[in-house]
């Protein structure tokens, strides 16, 4: 039975139809800039406690914290290394292109091809649950007839929550569409469905070696045997993580170095001295010049001069070169000009070193990392993520954060808590200090954290994206994912039954469950007042939606790193009538469309389907499920590069029908230019080819035709001109390059570099090539053939080979455009399943290094490591 969304008509749900300015024809809305307001002038959702009073234990940034109306909670963003990342650009999404999904236009609207696509892999996922679901209860009875014992009693099936006590509303929206009135009578509720009785079994690896075979490899082998944990399924099954735990702590940022007497901010044109502790807080303002976007931004302004000022009012202020005190007292007056100089210069300087110098510094840098970049987890070496303790800085936070441009504070012994085992040494604090504490957590995967002061969050020391822990985590999401296949049809044909419930927050939460199936919206928690109005589902208000009928959504908000969420998607028809019944009046702007539901409420309400069920799974299982059925049925052909080209479409479509986008690189443009170039100039390349041919047999113009020989559209005698000067000044910078590289060689072996006659006589090519193409222009173009023996059908082959270069290049700088606001990188990596793409690795013999660097081939080791090509989601 299909239980795919209702449509009507000709409208249907699930897919985006435009990213474009839209004419609405009611509930206009309102400008929908960095903050929204509700009459108090603030439009996000309160708070009253900090997280000081809080354990570590507490703070979280899941998307299970509740979100209740009209109760205050404790909420910390938790910057993270995000702090660094710039602010992004709210840049309005373009509408979605044939391009951007690898199609071209037959005619017919993009949407209606996606749309019909998502519906045929919705009834897929139906069958692909009732088949599951038969299965297993056919091993079920098998093993029962096997042991020919009676079956055992199953659980008692979950209860389904209980409804909100809230008063009955009528909820009809004054329509006289019959399908508008709620249901007179509801149903009795009836158990969702029964729990797990087991978890779905890994798939195997090879069978165990008998004990002969592990001596005689355990001989053989000195180095560690590889612990294969996904094959052990009883592993972390318990909450204890670890039974013995080693490492050797954290390190700390160096000290301040003040900067030389000569290099001083002014005041008011005046150079002054400032104490160490101000003059650090003027460096990393002063330095960060360059980055216009943060110095430039008026909230960054207000809270560094904040803190700079309080820090200035402990210390005395400057003083001037007669000693004088000079306060300072508005940004405007202070020029941090001659800092950021000095700072770029020790940059360039740093960049010019030679390669013997960089690589010296390098290692006497891992030298002092190496005791912590590795711990001994339960007896096993496991690399350490990031274990150095952040420096002290300007925060910068993501998006429209109200607290970008407060100075972190630097981090001492004394904030730090330690996680180690009992019997291991624990590390020695810096001379002179103290660890503020020493646990021996065994239930946490930390192994050191503290507070930071910016937000009060708790910031830890965790193992490597590669370690096993982490993969286990992974691993675990993903299986998460595999299993929500078994219930996703009788979730979809639940929701769809309670958008007519006569129960308002059935109702509501049945719509909020649509809209995170198919738009892929998150679930949305609580925010603080200092925190960014970033907004979910649950958390939508009255201005971030506007409804255009017949079945038009328009969501326009700032979500997950305050990066804007413009779409404009077609609904299920009662989900739009249901829409604008949350929107009736007396709601105006600052009031939530889902009064009667809260983030925590709706994952409880999930987790009866399914243990551990929440709304984030959703994006999870929908990536990877949708990527499965694409990859099911394609046939990528051709070369590596067009089966390459194959796999970033299906996940093209995967990004956009799941409505993962990023704003545009501000280096798009240029990269999409100099690509441009390179093929501008495998096109010059067969021009010349081609006279060469004309050279060794002048009739071939004739039998060929003029345009065959003619300079290719687009380039013109000033172009050559411009390119022969290029290619001249390349072939200098290559030979330069290769000979200081060459001479770093000798001095690093302990020989005597080359002296610049050497140079000079290399340079001779250059200057030989310079050289030619004068006289070919002086010749009008004639270009003489070249190489040893050089014939027409070997210039024929050269024309072959600059075909398939520029064909390749053509193909990826396609791929690069359609891929300028898909974030594909997005799907790929956090929620498309990995062993998808190592099956399809294996599958179409496509090198792994295509799809993974080598960062994320040792994240997800485990998936390369743990399926074959026949493996599916």
């Amino acid at each position: 039975m299909d239980t795919s969304p209702a449509t009507n008509g000709t409208a249907h749900a699930g897919v985006s139809l435009s990213n474009g300015p839209v004419a609405m024809d009611i509930d206009q809305p309102t400008t929908n800039g960095h903050a929204q307001t509700n009459g108090n002038g603030n439009g996000k959702r309160k708070t009253s406690m900090g997280n000081g009073g809080k354990s570590y234990k507490d703070d979280t940034d899941s998307d299970d914290v509740p979100l209740q109306k009209k109760r205050k909670t404790a909420a910390a963003a938790d910057s993270d290394s995000e702090d660094d990342i710039p602010l992004k650009k709210v840049v309005k999404p373009p509408k979605v292109t044939a391009a951007m999904v690898g199609e071209k236009e037959d005619g017919k609207p993009l949407e209606q091809k996606l749309q019909r696509e998502k519906e045929q892999i919705e009834k897929n996922a139906v069958k692909e649950a009732q088949k599951i679901r038969k299965k297993e209860k056919t091993q079920v009875k098998e093993e029962s007839d096997s042991d020919d014992k009676p079956l055992k009693k199953k659980a008692a099936p979950a209860k389904k929550a209980a409804p909100s006590k809230v008063k009955k509303e009528a909820v009809s929206d004054d329509s006289d569409d019959s399908d508008d009135k709620p249901l007179k009578k509801k149903a009795p509720a009836k158990a969702k469905v029964k729990k797990e009785e087991a978890a779905t079994p890994a798939k195997k690896g090879k069978g165990k070696k008998s004990a002969g075979q592990a001596a005689d490899d355990e001989a053989a082998e000195e180095e560690e045997e590889e612990y294969r944990w996904w094959e052990d399924q009883a592993k972390g099954d318990g909450t204890e993580k670890w039974k013995t735990l080693e490492h050797n702590g954290v390190i700390f940022p160096p000290e301040y170095e003040p900067l030389p007497k000569h290099v001083k901010m002014t005041y008011d044109g005046t150079p002054i001295t400032l104490k160490p502790e101000a003059e650090e807080v003027a460096y990393a303002f002063g330095a960060m010049l360059n980055s216009t976007h943060n110095v430039e931004n008026p909230t960054f302004r207000k809270n560094f001069f904040g803190d700079f000022k309080e820090i200035l009012d402990r210390t005395g202020h400057g003083k001037d070169k007669d000693g004088n005190t000079v306060k300072l007292k508005t940004l405007e007056k202070c020029d941090f000009q001659p800092i950021f100089d000095y700072v770029d210069a020790e940059r360039a300087a740093k960049k010019a070193l030679p390669a013997a110098e960089k690589k010296k510094l390098k290692a006497a840098k891992d030298e002092v990392e190496a005791p912590y970049m590795f711990c001994m987890w339960d007896g096993r070496k496991q690399k350490v993520g990031n274990f150095r303790v952040e420096p002290p800085g300007l925060f910068r936070g993501r998006g429209e954060h109200p607290k970008t441009g407060k100075w972190k504070k630097r981090v001492s012994p004394e904030q730090i808590t330690i996680n180690i085992g009992k019997e291991a040494m624990v590390p020695a604090p810096p001379e002179g200090h103290n660890w503020k504490e020493v646990k021996h957590d065994k239930e946490g995967t930390w192994l050191a954290m503290w507070q930071e002061n910016i937000n009060g969050a708790y910031k830890y020391v965790m193992l490597a994206a590669n370690s096993d822990v982490k993969g286990q985590s992974d691993h675990k999401k993903f299986e998460k994912a595999r299993e929500l296949k078994k219930h996703i049809d009788r979730i979809r044909k639940d929701y769809n039954k309670e958008l007519k419930s006569d129960v308002m927050a059935e109702r509501q939460r049945a719509t909020a469950v649509y809209l995170i199936d198919q738009f892929a919206l998150r679930a949305g928690n609580e925010k603080g007042e200092d925190e960014a109005d970033t907004v979910g589902c649950c958390s939508l208000k009255f201005e971030h939606v506007t409804l255009r009928p017949p079945e038009t959504v328009i969501f326009d908000f700032l979500g997950k790193d305050s990066i804007r969420f413009y779409n404009e998607v077609q609904v299920d028809a009662q989900v739009f009538k249901n829409l604008k019944l949350f929107k009736r009046a007396p709601k105006q702007e600052g009031d939530e469309i889902f009064d009667r539901l809260n983030t925590s409420g709706l994952n409880k309400h999930l987790s009866n389907y399914m243990t551990g069920l929440t709304a984030k799974v959703f994006r999870t299982y929908n990536a990877s499920w949708t990527m499965a059925n694409l990859l099911r049925e394609m046939k990528a052909e051709g070369t590596i590069a067009d089966k390459v080209l194959a796999y970033n479409a299906a996940n093209r479509k995967v990004a956009i029908l799941c409505n993962h986008k990023r704003t545009v690189a501000a280096t798009h443009d240029a990269q999409m230019g100099k690509m441009e170039g390179r093929i501008d100039g495998l096109r010059y390349q067969q021009y010349r080819v081609k006279q060469q041919m004309l050279d060794l047999d002048p009739k071939l113009k004739k039998k060929r035709g003029e345009e065959y020989f003619a300079l290719p559209d687009g380039l013109d005698d000033e172009w050559v001109l411009k390119h022969q000067a290029e290619l001249v000044e390349e072939a200098r910078d290559k030979i330069k390059k290769k000979f200081e590289k060459e001479n770093e060689k000798l001095v690093a072996d302990g020989s005597n570099q080359m002296k610049s006659k050497e140079l000079d006589e290399r340079m001779e090519v250059a200057d030989e090539l310079e050289a030619k193409f004068k006289r070919e222009n002086k010749k009008g173009g004639k270009i003489e053939a070249e190489g040893k023996g050089p014939t027409v059908e070997k210039l024929e082959t050269q024309l072959e080979k600059l075909d398939t270069r520029i064909a390749t290049l053509k193909s990826q700088s396609e791929d690069r455009e359609n891929n300028k606001e898909v974030a594909l990188g997005t799907s790929k990596i956090n929620y498309i399943d990995p062993r998808l793409t190592v099956v399809f690795s294996k599958k179409f013999d496509v090198p792994i290094e295509r799809f993974f660097s080598k960062t994320l081939r040792e994240k997800f080791d485990w998936a390369i490591k743990s399926v074959d090509e026949d493996w599916e989601f």
